[in-house]
């Protein structure tokens, strides 16, 4: 994470000696760590350097480090959000592809970690067997995907439909030949460090393979279930840092010593009013609200639909505790805005603490940021810590509040059906409509 920084770097910080009192902390803390891995023989990675590129350090050079860094932060967060909107520009197809780069990288970045940890060892197997189960499972949960989503393409293509039918048995065995192959590569003195190992990969299949594949489901639901959380998280990193970088003072959490009070609580009522904004210009736009769908005449996505009653406008009576400050008795709002609230107030008061997270990961090891990827930022997985938990509540939220059965894959399955099945099912609906007194009306209609 990159925002609440606290006024530690001035002179009127250091004076007060909270900085250097945390730092000496924090090296009695890591120095506690590094006896606890003597017993494995590791060492801890040597913090990232400034990777800052040459041409803003001339541009940069009489600022001090404090205003030198933050301007180097908001030139680039200006070129990732630019890049953010080029993307979606470029529609639902560019949207999955990024996710899944993102996801590889962070993957990445993660298990050079713990390679870079215990290298000494020269592990047999570890970075193979970890890049072979990050395959397995990406198998299995993009299989999963394409089986419900793109249901009528793989019914078409006969190798497809082998593959779908027996695409768990598949899974199964393919993740079997990793466990045995884990099992031969076990080294007699290092069994305790090899399954330590064993469990990071898995840990970090669990948080970056599993949280993607929940960002793929959400963008199918429709662009805005992708683009408002994201936008929101974004927002809160933004102005979280922004509020805490002029008025910050007063300390958060131990983990991150940067982090504020006065940070934390400004990006709250900025995200939840950034949130609201952003969800009534999207939800007047379809391009946005209606699901992601697989187009089998042409072969392509295709977000065209009649919007929900989610994204058409409604009238709202305002609280009368309200109505005498605003003036208004009544308000014209999409009911989608009320949910981004929701989404809004997670992504500020419970997002961060993906972030915290990742702060303790990194004193546990020693490291400043998980890569140099991005100048100013670290590794891509410290500008997607939050956004990963976010994704787990969002597809946690549709489930819960929003999503109805589908009727357009009821009947894709139900074409799939024998024809004595398809009868059974038709005579069973029929009589349940004639129970109801549907069945009349609809025929005179």
């Amino acid at each position: 994470m990159y925002f609440f920084p606290v006024h530690q770097v001035s002179p009127v910080a250091r004076e007060d000696g909270w900085e250097s009192e945390s730092e000496n902390k924090l090296d009695a803390e890591t120095a506690s760590d590094s006896e606890s891995r003597s017993e494995f023989g590791g060492s801890a990675p040597v913090p990232t350097s400034d990777d800052t590129p040459e041409v803003l350090n001339r541009a940069l050079s009489n600022l001090s480090s404090r205003w030198k860094n933050w301007w180097v932060r908001g030139i680039l967060t200006l070129a990732m959000i630019t890049f953010f909107f080029i993307i979606i520009y470029l529609g639902p197809m560019v949207l999955m592809t990024i996710v899944m780069c993102v996801q590889i990288k962070c993957f990445h970045e993660i298990i050079t970690i713990g390679y870079n940890v215990y290298h000494s060892y020269d592990l047999p197997w570890f970075r193979t067997l970890s890049w072979y189960f990050l395959l397995c499972v990406n198998y299995f949960f993009y299989g999963e995907t394409v089986t419900d989503y793109f249901f009528t393409l793989v019914q078409r293509e006969e190798p497809l439909r082998i593959l779908s039918k027996y695409h768990r048995f598949i899974s199964f065995a393919l993740y079997l030949t990793g466990f045995c192959m884990f099992v031969l590569s076990l080294v007699k003195k290092h069994y305790r460090l090899q399954f330590y190992m064993f469990g990071w990969t898995h840990v970090t299949l669990l948080i970056v393979v599993t949280q993607s594949h929940l960002i793929i489901h959400n963008l199918f639901e429709g662009m805005i279930w992708f683009i408002v959380p994201i936008s929101c998280v974004i927002c809160n990193d933004i102005m979280a840092y922004m509020f805490g970088f002029f008025f910050g003072r007063t300390p958060l959490i131990k983990l991150s010593p940067k982090k504020t009070w006065e940070g934390f609580i400004g990006g709250f009522f900025a995200t939840v009013l950034f949130g609201l904004l952003l969800s009534y210009v999207m939800s007047g736009y379809r391009c946005f609200t209606c699901p992601v769908e697989f187009n089998n005449d042409t072969n392509s996505f295709t977000v065209d639909c009649e919007p929900s009653e989610l994204f058409q406008l409604q009238e709202y009576n305002i609280p009368l505790v309200l109505q005498s400050v605003v003036g208004w008795k009544t308000v014209r709002m999409y009911p989608f805005q009320i949910h981004s609230i929701a989404l809004s107030t997670f992504a500020s008061l419970i997002g961060p603490f993906g972030g915290f997270f990742a702060s303790g990961f990194k004193r546990a090891f020693k490291i400043k940021d998980f890569a140099n990827t991005i100048p100013g930022h670290g590794g891509i997985m410290d500008r997607f810590d939050c956004q990963y938990l976010m994704a787990t509540f969002v597809n946690v939220y549709i489930a819960s509040f929003i999503r109805g059965p589908n009727p357009s894959k009821l009947i894709q399955q139900f074409l799939t059906l024998r024809p004595d099945q398809q009868l059974h099912i038709f005579n069973t609906l029929k009589a349940h409509l004639v129970d109801k007194g549907m069945l009349g009306s609809l025929e005179d209609a």
